[in-house]
């Protein structure tokens, strides 16, 4: 006879609540301390998403001569601002076979992993761990918060193309090959997230008192139970420790940033930022209903969360192929109705003005971000972000050359101001050397990858 064994709810919420981040007070720094070394500000990476392609014409530039001076109508909101960004033609999407009827459940899913699903497991959860995610194993132990993940709609999509299961369809983040990362949708509970605040204003909520000892217990208990159970469980049990490590993490960094505050506090210089950095910016929850203001809101809640450090990777997912409209632009059509146009003059008109507008958005983000100050230059300098699309023309579901735009230098190490017009590459040699550009060590090609694309970089 078999016992049960059951892991207490209560104690896994009780670890959570000690996870509540810290703000970066001003006194705080982005490196460790040394002698006579500049303080050099981190790296984050930003994802940004639209689904269904964009029309070609109207995206790419016509020739890298004329891609600073004269940008496609597509790119327009980023002309001031093109010689920060990098635009690659002819980076392939994963071949989707034998999923050959499911373009849209494998449009975003696809995107950050740059693999498809298990074909033996199409009912469940099933692929790799995304790029964000991979960087956030890394980077997540020095912040509040190792990623966020934030989206404009609900990921509640109901269709299974080809029999996958339905999360395939709205979610980018994988933390592991079956755990999908739930995105934020509301603004005021993401900025509650990162900072402890309380939707009644004047009122902060407090965090619990950091039990290490009890987190010390649940993963000894867990390891020990592991061994008793059966295979199906022993999984279930490895995706909640997984869990379990990231709370470790977290705690690890608000103990290291709450000994720092103390030490400054004594009088005791422990690092600092430069008293020229931009302070954090202001975000305002909007009261509208208007999509670009929505959007744009949680574009600030990202540069802020950039900007203090409580976290260095973030998605964002801007809509998902389930029938999102844009009634600001002027029409009720559905996006993904629209995408299949057969050229249709009226139709591809309305494509282009959602992709417009989409770029826009993400334009928005990336020119605040060259707005701050921060080192010797600018917050967009410390960042590499990618906006794009998991199809590259929604007519014909094709993926043979994916949009992307990579905004920001990395620190240094993106080479930007430039068209790439016959690059060599797929989707996952884009990840694997967007994820080294940020010093992540890759010990594996992230998805199909077989190489760097050594020609979008500086050095790595």
């Amino acid at each position: 006879m078999r016992s049960n064994f059951l892991i207490s709810r209560r104690t896994c919420l009780k670890g959570l609540g000690a996870t509540l981040a810290l703000p970066l007070l001003e006194s705080m720094g982005w490196a460790e301390p040394g002698h006579e070394k500049p303080y050099k500000p981190p790296v984050r990476l930003g994802f940004m998403y639209m689904p269904h392609g964009v029309i070609p014409d109207q995206f790419w530039p016509k020739d890298a001569a004329s891609f600073l001076a004269s940008p496609p109508p597509a790119l327009e909101s980023l002309h001031p601002i093109l010689d920060h960004c990098l635009l690659m033609k002819g980076i392939s999407g994963v071949p989707i076979a034998p999923f050959n009827g499911a373009p849209h459940a494998l449009e975003l899913s696809t995107w950050l992993t740059a693999m498809l699903p298990d074909a033996n497991t199409r009912n469940r959860i099933n692929i790799g761990i995304s790029a964000d995610q991979i960087a956030a194993n890394f980077v997540g132990g020095f912040t509040a918060l190792p990623s966020l993940e934030l989206a404009t709609m609900p990921q509640t999509h109901k269709e299974n193309q080809e029999g996958l299961n339905e999360g395939y369809y709205s979610h980018c983040s994988f933390r592991s090959p079956t755990q999908a990362v739930p995105a934020e949708i509301n603004p005021r509970s993401v900025l509650n997230r990162l900072f402890g605040k309380s939707d009644r204003p004047g009122h902060v909520v407090q965090a619990n008192p950091l039990d290490r000892q009890m987190l010390d217990l649940v993963i000894g208990g867990a390891k020990d139970l592991r061994r008793k159970l059966p295979q199906d469980d022993q999984h279930k049990l490895d995706e909640y420790l997984d869990s379990v490590r990231a709370v470790e993490r977290r705690i690890a960094a608000i103990e290291f940033r709450q000994k720092e505050a103390a030490l400054e506090k004594a009088g005791v210089s422990v690092s600092k930022r430069n008293d020229s950095d931009s302070p954090p910016i202001e975000v305002k929850i909007p009261e509208g209903e208007k999509r670009s203001e929505y959007m744009q809101v949680m574009c600030d809640l990202n540069v802020l969360a950039f900007q203090t450090d409580t976290t260095r990777v973030s998605t964002y997912i801007g809509s998902t192929p389930n029938g999102v409209s844009y009634p600001e632009l002027g029409f009720m059509n559905e996006h993904h109705s629209q995408t299949h146009h057969n050229n249709e003059p009226e139709k591809v008109r309305k494509v282009e003005a959602i992709t417009a507008f989409n770029i826009a958005q993400f334009a928005y983000m990336v020119k605040k971000m060259h707005g701050l100050r921060e080192g010797d230059g600018t917050l967009l300098d410390n960042c590499i972000m990618m906006w794009g699309s998991g199809l590259e023309d929604g007519n014909k579901h094709s993926r043979e050359s994916l949009p992307f735009i990579i905004a920001g230098k990395g620190g240094g190490s993106i080479n930007t101001g430039r068209f790439l017009a016959e690059t060599k590459g797929n989707q996952g040699d884009l990840l694997t050397t967007i994820l080294a550009c940020a010093g992540i060590p890759v010990d594996r090609p992230v998805g199909i990858a077989t190489k760097q694309l050594t020609e979008m970089t500086n050095s790595i």
